[in-house]
């Protein structure tokens, strides 16, 4: 066998794994996929229907497998298993309590399919590989999973939140339609007390309980919720770093008093005690100046243009006040 039975062999192996994970997939998405001609994927095509694989064409949607047809179980790879290990491992630090074990509940199937060699490979590696952060999930509530359950079904969620600035808890009926991960994970959702989509931290919700009220489909999807964000606020993403211990008690003080004027949405206390804010702000140049008296405080992460801003004032206040007195000698005092 050449190399190119072989390539072929190998592409035949992934159509047949597509074709049981996905309903339907187009030609054009396999050439795609495969960096092929679609005169080629049909030529598989037609050659795995002469193996006997029941596919089903759909006149202007694709092939599929017939329903309820299955082959046996693919043999993973060394590297997909170590890398279905790596998944293992984010879940169980990343997600709630009850997705962990679903997880753990899949990994165990897929050791049942490995050879012993690789199963006793995984048993190696396991331990030097850690997700150390953002800590375990077991302390909050399950809400991944039943949140991930309201989004497919269309179930109207009762969680009990606590509100980002003042820590008060309330009640909140909402209609989930996504999740994201970012620092923490959150769930956008129409929200009926606001009457409007809002964005809640899963680990700022206390309880979760899905309840039997169905709500009508919604056509809003994340993206379209970033989109319609970006349009509102026409602003800029700002994040910064700012450790308290840097200034004196009372530039603290003036930090939080003020920071709201400058597009302040929320901040976190960090493990080093300094805190991690996002601004969303239409002027770089006006943050700027409310940022330089912190000096030695802030650490800007994004963007670096706002660092770029704050460079400038600094320089235009050293030639002010310091530059000048150097050429001019010190003031006298009388």
């Amino acid at each position: 066998m050449n190399d190119s039975d072989l390539t072929r062999l190998s592409r035949l192996i992934a159509l047949l794994t597509i074709l049981q994970t996905k309903r339907t997939v187009t030609a054009a998405e396999l050439a795609n996929r495969f960096l092929v001609s679609t005169r080629t994927i049909y030529r598989d095509i037609r050659t795995l229907e002469s193996a006997g694989i029941p596919i089903v064409t759909q006149e202007g949607k694709g092939y599929s497998m017939l329903e309820g047809y299955r082959l046996p179980p693919v043999m993973f790879t060394r590297e997909e298993a170590i890398a279905l290990l790596t998944a293992e491992k984010l879940a169980s630090r990343l997600t709630d309590v009850a997705t962990a074990q679903l997880n753990a509940a899949a990994m165990d199937k897929l050791r049942a399919a490995l050879r012993l060699s690789d199963r006793d490979h995984l048993e190696v590696v396991a331990p030097y590989i850690q997700v150390m952060e953002p800590g375990s999930a077991s302390d909050r509530p399950n809400a991944y999973q039943q949140l991930i359950t309201a989004i497919t079904a269309h179930h109207v969620v009762c969680i009990g939140y606590l509100a980002a600035e003042t820590g008060e808890p309330t009640i909140r009926y909402i209609e989930p339609i996504g999740l994201y991960l970012s620092q923490h994970w959150h769930v956008i959702a129409f929200c009926r007390l606001r009457m409007a989509f809002r964005n809640f931290r899963l680990d700022r919700i206390t309880s979760v309980v899905v309840s039997d009220e169905l709500f009508s489909a919604r056509t809003e999807t994340l993206q379209q919720y970033w989109n319609n964000e970006a349009e509102r606020r026409n602003k800029e993403k700002v994040v910064i770093r700012f450790n308290p211990s840097m200034v004196l008690p009372a530039q603290v003080q003036h930090l939080h008093d003020t920071k709201h004027q400058y597009g302040w949405e929320y901040e976190e206390i960090l493990r080093d005690g300094s805190l991690e804010l996002l601004f969303f702000v239409g002027s770089l140049p006006y943050l700027a100046t409310w940022l330089l008296p912190f000096a030695g405080a802030v650490k800007i992460v994004e963007p670096e243009s706002l660092g770029e801003h704050l460079s400038m004032l600094a320089r235009q206040a050293y030639n002010a006040f310091v530059h000048k007195e150097f050429e001019t000698g010190p003031i006298k005092r009388v």
